[in-house]
């Protein structure tokens, strides 16, 4: 029997958006208030959905000590009170919530083998989520007000 695991994480980072492709009345147009110098915070609700069959001698699809250290060990301690403008994998993306979910997706697919990564979704506000699933499947957003 297959069964899907979504466990949730909780972090705060701050960032700012700007892009040095761009002017800065490009980069005040396209991000507004997010494009602040000083930048700004967020606390971060990350869900992780993982799949797998469940063992029939203890019930699960995978061991959530095993899925907590990982994560805290990969993600979390990466991110967590962070400003995303100054991490590696920001020099020459913009750390949109879009670039920070698929980034902790690829973090998550390449490491954590317990169970099948199904997706990654990243709430930055109550009205801004993200949600990936990986490169064969379609990165949605559900946006209902400005960042």
């Amino acid at each position: 029997m297959k069964a899907h695991l979504t466990r949730r994480y909780l972090f705060s980072a701050s960032h700012r958006l700007h892009s040095d492709e761009m002017s800065a009345a490009e980069n005040q147009s396209t991000y507004g208030k997010c494009n602040n110098p000083y930048g700004h915070g967020h606390n971060y609700t990350l869900q992780v959905t993982v799949s797998g069959q469940v063992d029939p001698s203890t019930g699960m699809v995978c061991n959530l000590v095993d899925l907590d250290d990982f994560m805290s060990r990969e993600v979390l301690s990466r991110y967590d009170h962070e400003n995303l403008n100054t991490l590696q994998e920001f020099a020459r993306n913009v750390p949109t919530t879009e670039n920070l979910c698929t980034q902790i997706y690829e973090i998550v697919q390449r490491g954590f083998r317990p169970a099948h990564l199904e997706r990654v979704k990243l709430e930055e506000t109550m009205m801004n989520s993200f949600e990936y699933k990986g490169e064969t499947e379609t990165a949605t957003r559900s946006k209902e007000e400005p960042k």
